[in-house]
């Protein structure tokens, strides 16, 4: 039985992948950032005896040290927050919280399970980024850059694993927007302080028209396409290594980026 670790398992994206997992050959260990997140995933799985809850705050040392000791087949790498704001004004404090979760400690995070993968010559990473890491998102920059940043670390981690000829398997998964109730969190906490003093005040009641217009218009309500692709770079013997969905955003991230270039 394999054993396959999640972090930032308490709903969204990887509570539908683990739902779909959970009668599978998979011993699966549900991590979430606190304690009230971890009484609600308790209550959800306590009738599964393949499954683990524990609080893992990525941030936190010693809740890092849990990880030491257990031996990882599969490490689902999907912790992250965001905030919003213009790049021009955002406090630097927010994207240093950004980033010290998308970025610091999600890689502390794999360094640790790593380990333990590098010394059995065999394991599984999959790291969850975002085609915002490729289109950027106006008033979402941090969250953007920190997703790009997932990309770029997660390129130099597979081509490094090759050069020392190991077995342990690199995947980047960049979904595209979900409904999950994730980006409307991340599309309201910018007014939190935009509202008191912003170079865009002006425009506050434009902007939220326009973001709610366009997340309404493009976001996908089923979550099965970016949940197919997860459970693809878990179970299949010869993963790809980047997937994507849904399929419309990936022609619109590819024509970014040939626009781009």
């Amino acid at each position: 039985m394999k054993k396959i670790l999640f972090t930032g398992a308490r709903s969204g994206i990887a509570s539908a992948v683990i739902d779909q997992l959970i009668s599978k050959k998979f011993f699966i260990y549900v991590t979430v950032h606190n304690d009230k997140q971890l009484e609600m995933v308790y209550k959800k799985y306590e009738n599964f005896d393949n499954v683990e809850c524990f609080k893992l705050d990525i941030t936190n040392a010693k809740d890092r040290e849990k990880l030491e000791h257990l031996d990882i087949d599969i490490f689902v790498n999907n912790a992250a927050i965001g905030y919003g704001g213009s790049m021009s004004e955002i406090p630097i404090s927010k994207i240093r919280k950004n980033f010290e979760t998308n970025v610091f400690s999600y890689l502390e995070v794999e360094q640790l399970i790593l380990k333990t993968m590098m010394k059995k010559n065999k394991g599984r990473i999959i790291n969850i980024a975002s085609l915002a890491g490729i289109i950027p998102l106006s008033f979402l920059g941090s969250y953007c850059a920190t997703k790009a940043s997932i990309i770029k670390m997660t390129e130099c981690l597979r081509k490094e694993l090759k050069l020392l000829d190991s077995k342990v398997e690199v995947c980047l998964v960049e979904p595209g927007l979900y409904y999950t109730g994730f980006n409307q969190v991340m599309l309201e906490n910018k007014y939190e302080w935009m509202d008191v003093d912003s170079y865009f005040n002006y425009l506050l009641d434009s902007i939220r028209t326009r973001e709610t217009f366009f997340f309404r218009l493009m976001e996908k309500k089923e979550l099965k396409s970016i949940v197919k692709k997860i459970l693809k770079a878990i179970c299949s013997k010869h993963p790809d290594f980047i997937y994507r969905a849904p399929f419309s955003q990936v022609l619109l991230a590819k024509g970014y980026q040939l626009w781009k270039s």
